[in-house]
């Protein structure tokens, strides 16, 4: 039979295929994934365990009329292949190619931007209520995955829809897998409904069910009227006003397409339960989900291969290790993740010190006030969470950490850019946010030893304190093993020079050393955005004609901005030039290159500093 997916240039011809042919391109858009990825790298087993569920909704549905919502959104690239941009997949999170979530600007079939979880709800019974009102007769359609769905705004969402009239489908994408392992009480009731045995332990339905499920749910109150109703798995979503159907098989297209064909014709919110399995199709893939969920280039036929070559330890590891040692040194410390154990380094925490390890599910607002509450009792918490995912707990940092100046210390990963992810993920505004906040502390290390230094900084504090670092490796300065600390909101200068005074924040500090040799310009390695060594920046200001603030942060509001700040209130007055991350969102990419473009590679320094304060004397 000829090829299918070369003849797609949208989803429309797909409506008109038969169960035959709707198989046949199912298995052409897997071998599309899977030979794109492995080219580029990328989020691959996600993208496999959907394929059959994106053909399926793009056969039943009216896209882009009827919307798609698709959570978190790297589970997207069968969608992408079939919304016209199969020629484009080879420059997949490359600069200027497609993005590896979904984004509006980039097709009319992405009707909602997305990369953190939990938000396909809200958004598309948004769009069906915006239908409703507007007198269309379209469809809104979520899809959401069970590590989505433990967390708080899911249930948000779901407990506001049941009681709208519209044309709303939540699917619930069950692979019982997000990136770590699930957790927490919503799981083990999903994993119970799918398991063999479930039924045959209805008897005892207090015992394992009603007594994990939340108390939000009121389940167990309700245990003398639903014992009987709990052996199906409808309970808990009809509570919310769903019409529950499932769970049906997420690979058979031969259950997915006349369900969701009679589901389309139903009034009032449907919430569909399908079963699927992350990297489907792919053998290496499915054996171990984790390894290939976001692999880099590798070989589709020998599969992912651990490089010989000897790599420097990243950040995430430094933080991974000082962790452990720090654990073995004071037994108050526990770690806390919102399910990010293995993004954040703390594989090997939760193996040797397991009952001090707490991943808490998708839920990044409970983790910093559990971590508060912990802290309250005399432990201390290090909260591991990636600086764009501590943007979801603002609240919860003023109000339950910082204004009971608790002890918490926040280990910030992936701080400025981190590349291909693109905007969603970069962590461009922790210090604008978090140095506005009173109690707060903000440590920027320059490299590896550095980080695991200032941890320890930290750690000593009796209030709360972030240390942001970026993603991956940095100079390969090797770190000590020793626990010691760095001096508590004090820099250094690292080059004595002439005229220019750059104060570096970060990472930042090793290409400002190299701009420095060629304008004969001090460096500064500030260490700390909050508290700033004022007596340092003071006295480098009174010897400079002269300061260049340099963070890979948002400019606006940022630790350049604290400067400024520190010489007015000292009634100073020197020119400041800040280099940081501009005004604007920063696309996906390598991010040297990208750090090169917006002017804060080694070169760009020494030509904005140069175009500002003119060439070094001779």
């Amino acid at each position: 039979m000829a090829a299918l997916l070369p003849t797609l240039h949208d989803p429309s011809p797909i409506r008109q295929f038969d169960r035959a042919q709707l198989r046949q391109l199912a298995a052409e858009v897997r071998a599309c994934v899977l030979d794109n990825v492995s080219r580029t790298g990328g989020h691959l087993s996600s993208n496999l365990g959907t394929v059959e569920l994106t053909v399926a909704l793009h056969h039943v549905f009216n896209t882009p009329h009827d919307r798609l919502v698709w959570d978190v959104g790297h589970q997207t690239y069968p969608h992408k292949i079939l919304t016209g941009r199969r020629e484009r997949m080879p420059t997949l999170r490359q600069i200027g190619g497609i993005s590896g979530f979904p984004q509006r600007s980039e097709s009319e079939y992405d009707t909602f931007g997305t990369a953190h979880s939990s938000t396909s709800i809200s958004a598309a019974l948004g769009m069906a209520m915006a239908a409703k009102q507007k007198g269309e007769d379209r469809h809104s359609v979520a899809i959401i995955g069970d590590g989505a769905l433990t967390a708080g705004m899911a249930f948000e969402a779901l407990n506001n829809a049941g009681v709208c009239d519209c044309k709303l489908l939540v699917i619930l994408n069950d692979n019982d897998m997000s990136i770590s392992p699930p957790v927490g009480a919503l799981n083990r009731y999903l994993a119970q409904l799918m398991s063999g045995n479930f039924y045959a332990a209805a008897k005892n339905v207090g015992k394992s069910v009603l007594r994990a499920a939340p108390p939000l749910f009121e389940l167990a109150k309700r245990f003398e009227q639903h014992a009987k109703g709990m052996v199906v798995p409808a309970t808990l979503f009809e509570q919310f006003g769903f019409n529950y159907v499932g769970p049906i098989d997420g690979h058979d297209l031969d259950s997915l397409v006349p369900t969701l064909e009679n589901l389309k014709h139903l009034d009032g919110p449907q919430f569909l339960h399908v079963v699927t399995k992350k990297g489907q199709g792919y053998k290496l893939a499915e054996a171990d989900p984790v390894a290939y969920h976001g692999p880099g280039k590798f070989d589709p036929q020998v599969g992912l291969v651990k490089s010989t070559a000897v790599a420097k330890q990243t950040f995430t590891q430094v933080f991974g290790q000082w962790l452990c040692d720090m654990a073995a040194h004071d037994g108050r410390l526990v770690g806390i993740t919102p399910a990010m154990r293995e993004g954040s380094g703390l594989v090997e925490f939760e193996q040797r010190f397991p009952d001090r390890y707490y991943d808490v599910g998708i839920a990044e607002q409970h983790a910093v006030t559990f971590a508060a509450g912990l802290a309250c009792e005399g432990l201390k918490p290090v909260v591991a969470i990636y600086s764009t995912f501590l943007q979801r707990a603002y609240d919860q940092l003023i109000h339950d950490v910082a204004i009971q100046n608790l002890p918490v210390v926040f280990a910030l990963d992936r701080a400025g850019l981190v590349g291909a992810d693109g905007a969603t993920h970069a962590g461009a505004y922790d210090i604008p946010f978090l140095r506005c906040i009173p109690n707060m502390s903000i440590a920027c290390p320059a490299d590896e030893r550095e980080c695991r230094q200032l941890l320890s900084s930290a750690y000593e504090q009796n209030h709360p304190v972030a240390v942001r670092y970026p993603r991956g490796a940095g100079a390969g300065v090797v770190p000590h093993l020793a626990l010691d600390a760095l001096p508590f909101g004090k820099g250094e200068v690292r080059r004595e020079g002439k005229r220019i005074a750059i104060l570096a924040f970060g990472t930042l500090l090793y290409p400002a050393l190299t701009a420095a040799e060629s304008l004969d310009a001090t460096v500064v390695n500030m260490r700390w955005a909050k508290p700033l060594d004022v007596e340092l920046l003071l006295k480098v200001a009174g010897t400079h004609d002269a300061i260049v603030t340099l963070e890979e942060g948002a400019v606006m509001g940022g630790a350049g901005s604290a400067v400024l700040e520190a010489l007015q209130a000292a009634n100073m007055q020197k020119p400041v030039l800040q280099l940081g991350l501009p005004d604007r969102f920063i696309e996906h990419g390598d991010p040297g290159k990208l750090l090169a473009s917006i002017g804060l590679d080694a070169a760009g320094i020494a030509a904005s500093i140069t175009q500002r304060f003119g060439a070094a004397a001779g």
